[in-house]
């Protein structure tokens, strides 16, 4: 067998046209344009390309950009001030304060005082609750985007048996109460499960989130399964460097009925989820409906 391909960076594309499509007509019948807020502190070269990257696709769409770009030694007074400023503009839907925030700086505490309501990486305290009670949230980007892609290749996945493994509050444990709400039933494993590879091999969908290259061999996969790998890790090979994800994506090729690669597969769903959250998070400010195929 060899496995199908989950080409993420045209499905990120197809969520990019389907947000511009719908900013579009917002703007059209309701005079509104959605805006988002990224805030960077600090001079992080990684964080700096991420947050050009959003601002670039966030105008691409027909969005407001506002980006905040502050000194490494801004104070947290002065970061909670710029935040309470965003969470009363009208104009601002969506705010992202990009992370690795400097050391004296507290994330847990600058991230809860985001509104929840325009938490567009969903990692406010209240989103996370309201996620796990299975109530309407704002859901964290990069899991959002490997639902949407395992709901757009297998339409039900009732009744699948999942494993995500990894267990983090950005990915692992957010991706299995998304996996949850869709009915599957889901195992959470990590570094410490007891025969890890034979509970991965009765999996259906695997979810790979440990941040460790090449974790997964091929011989863990059962037949047919759909893997969906989230790592990104970069390694030295032949002298050269390479980005490679937790699975090792040749020998799982041959196994698996799809998988997505790295990279190219989860990464550009990232930010295509993101402007769908700001696009949501639009819409429910504005008491409209929410945007259909976008949400989870």
């Amino acid at each position: 067998m060899v496995a199908q391909v989950i080409d993420g960076k045209a499905f990120a594309a197809k969520v990019r046209a389907q947000v511009a499509d719908q900013v579009a007509k917002l703007k059209e019948e309701n005079g509104i344009t959605p805006g988002l807020a990224v805030v960077l502190v600090g001079e992080d070269p990684a964080s700096q390309v991420y947050v050009r990257s959003k601002g670039k696709m966030t105008v691409e769409v027909g969005m407001n950009s506002y980006e905040h770009k502050l000194d490494a030694e801004t104070s947290e007074a002065e970061l909670l001030a710029l935040i309470d400023k965003l969470n009363t503009d009208p104009a601002v839907h969506g705010i992202l304060v990009q992370l690795p925030l400097p050391k004296h700086l507290n994330e847990d505490l600058v991230i809860n005082s985001i509104d929840p309501a325009k938490d567009v990486d969903g990692f406010h305290i209240s989103n996370v609750g309201l996620l796990g009670t299975g109530q309407k949230s704002m859901v964290p980007c990069t899991p959002l985007g490997c639902l949407m892609m395992l709901r757009d290749h297998h339409g039900s996945l009732s009744g699948m048996d999942a494993v995500v493994i990894g267990r983090s509050n950005i990915v692992g444990k957010p991706m299995a109460q998304l996996l949850l709400g869709d009915s599957c039933t889901v195992t959470i494993a990590h570094s410490r499960t007891k025969d890890l590879p034979d509970v991965v091999r009765r999996a259906d969908i695997v979810v790979a989130a440990v941040g460790r290259p090449e974790m997964v061999p091929g011989d863990w996969i059962k037949e047919g399964a759909t893997v969906i790998d989230v790592g990104i890790n970069r390694i030295e090979r032949d002298g050269k460097t390479k980005l490679v994800g937790d699975v090792d994506y040749a020998s799982a090729a041959e196994r698996a009925g799809a998988i997505t690669p790295v990279p190219g597969g989860v990464g550009p769903m990232t930010i295509a989820c993101l402007l769908a959250n700001t696009l949501t998070a639009c819409c429910r400010a504005n008491k409209l409906p929410e945007p259909e195929g976008l949400t989870a």
